[in-house]
């Protein structure tokens, strides 16, 4: 079996962390930290919103902030990403605005897609933010195909391609990955592992040691990073992401994280997680770590960390209330955008 990949460690020092995350290291963690609270912050309001029957649906990404943000945080504006469910705060982070995201999650007359479609599946076109699918994995090769283009334009820019656990045993993950290794295309695949494929565990889903393995078969560089501790997680993207632009080809990340809700408002874990499976994923909570690792570093004092929990909570409540006084897409939207414009026999 193939060598599992070393997990990037947790930065010791200050050196270590500027090593990391360059000489804004400090900056960095101060942003990241904010995003990081206020996702956690959305997620708690809209599962409490969807229990409530004010929202249809809600995917939410709690335990798994530290990837978004790094990620966010490490892109390039010329970069393209192609999301799983649990992705939307690379869109936040790249400044798609808040308050657009939530009118998407109420589909009212303000949300971009006029609520044609659900919950958790913005498309962000101002920040290159594409809609995912529901069907599992098609967003591979989607990015793999705007990596070609990306290529064949001479654009500097990377398709960023977001995916699950169980995504790794999908056509388009193959396909995907045969095709941009093959072409040595610009394209980032990141395997987001919170080891729950719905209600089956990654042990069940693969025989392989960890899942950046298998991406020998294909030929690529397959890194296994701890998804839980933003500064490795940000290395390894920021490393990754200077390889691809430097021409060196596709590259596969795997970051291993521990998903600390339910699947989605549909989903009731209790059914099929072992005892203490709560309990671990509490233990890595990406949120805390930061938190605990930048108040232990001198950077995160206690005024700094309650402006930006109450800064975290206004901006949501202000964003859901805008949201619920909003009207309802009115109904002549309904074909809108669906049929092109008629044209006279003499302008054909």
């Amino acid at each position: 079996m193939t060598p599992e990949p070393a997990v990037v460690p947790l930065p010791e020092t200050a050196g270590d962390a500027e090593r990391l995350l360059g000489p804004g290291w400090v900056e960095t963690c101060r942003a990241a930290y904010r995003w990081m609270v206020t996702g956690r912050t959305l997620d708690a309001r809209m599962q409490a919103l969807q229990r409530q029957g004010r929202v249809g649906f809600y995917g939410a990404a709690t335990g798994q902030e530290a990837v978004s943000v790094a990620a966010g945080l490490a892109c390039d504006p010329a970069d393209w990403v192609y999301p799983g469910l649990r992705e939307q705060l690379v869109a936040l982070v790249r400044g798609h605005p808040l308050g657009t995201y939530v009118h998407h999650l109420f589909a009212d007359a303000q949300d971009p897609a006029v609520g044609r479609n659900m919950p958790c599946h913005p498309t962000a076109r101002d920040v290159r933010y594409v809609s995912m699918s529901s069907v599992i994995g098609t967003q591979i090769t989607h990015a793999v195909g705007t990596a070609f283009a990306l290529r064949r334009r001479g654009d500097r820019g990377v398709a960023l391609a977001f995916f699950g656990d169980g995504a790794t045993s999908a056509n388009d993950f193959h396909a995907g990955l045969n095709f941009g290794a093959v072409y040595r295309l610009p394209v980032l695949f990141c395997c987001t592992n919170n080891q729950w494929a719905i209600s089956l565990p990654v042990e069940r889903q693969s025989a392989s040691p960890t899942l950046a393995a298998k991406a020998a078969a294909y030929g690529l560089p397959g890194e296994r990073v701890d998804g839980t501790d933003f500064l490795a997680t940000y290395g390894a993207l920021s490393r990754s992401l200077a390889a691809l632009r430097s021409g060196e080809g596709p590259r596969l990340l795997e970051f291993v994280v521990y998903r600390m809700t339910a699947h989605s408002s549909s989903d009731d874990p209790k059914r099929y997680q072992p005892v203490g499976w709560a309990a671990a994923a509490t233990a890595h909570d990406p949120v805390a770590r930061l938190t605990d690792w930048m108040s232990s570093a001198g950077i995160l004092s206690a005024d700094l960390r309650t402006e930006v929990e109450q800064a975290a909570e206004r901006t949501v409540r202000e964003a859901v209330l805008g949201a619920e006084a909003t009207a309802p897409p009115a109904d002549g939207t309904l074909t809108e955008d669906v049929y092109a414009p008629s044209r006279s026999p003499a302008s054909r």
